[in-house]
């Protein structure tokens, strides 16, 4: 075994499919034109990535398609665009503020999500929201570094990171 194969994983054709999808739709998010073009290369890089990283991680293979988890993922992201509008104007009252005070914090968050695709996504969509990063990620649990903590209860604090988020994640991933 070469040292390059150390890291492979079983290559199976439903983490790429899903992979590749998902690198597709985000090309096309960020293109600027809808021609073949723009797209092919986008969906020949894509497939690339998809390849690459289909065959190093198994999480891609685990998820599963369902008209539920269709509605869920929908309702994830319309709850996550919702979080990340209000902490971008809760961010926006830091920058714009005279003088900023704020009291960093690190709370430990406990997710009852069970997949790794799903504990993914919750991690990142909470570093994805201004004023919070995931520090670590071990089973289910999280440090995350928030920026401000002033008066507020570290629980709490955990508990909001999660909520509205968890549940429809749960749905979708498991």
């Amino acid at each position: 075994m070469s040292s390059r194969d150390v890291n492979a994983t079983p290559f199976t054709l439903q983490g790429f499919v899903w992979l590749w999808l998902l690198l597709v739709v985000v090309w096309l998010a960020v293109s600027s034109a809808f021609t073949v073009e723009s797209v092919l290369p986008g969906a020949l890089i894509s497939a690339a990535l998809a390849a690459f990283f289909a065959r190093r991680f198994d999480i891609w293979g685990g998820i599963r398609v369902s008209p539920g988890r269709v509605y869920h993922f929908l309702l994830y992201t319309g709850v996550f665009l919702r979080e990340l509008v209000h902490a971008n104007i809760a961010m926006m009252r830091y920058v714009y503020a005279p003088r900023i005070e704020i009291e960093p914090g690190i709370v430990t968050v406990k997710t009852r999500l069970k997949s790794p695709i799903g504990r993914l996504a919750l991690a990142n969509s909470i570093s994805l929201t201004p004023g919070s990063l995931v520090l670590d990620l071990e089973g289910d649990e999280m440090l995350v570094h928030c920026l401000d903590m002033r008066g507020a209860d570290p629980n709490e604090v955990a508990r909001g990171l999660t909520r509205g988020i968890e549940e429809p994640l749960e749905k979708t991933f498991g």
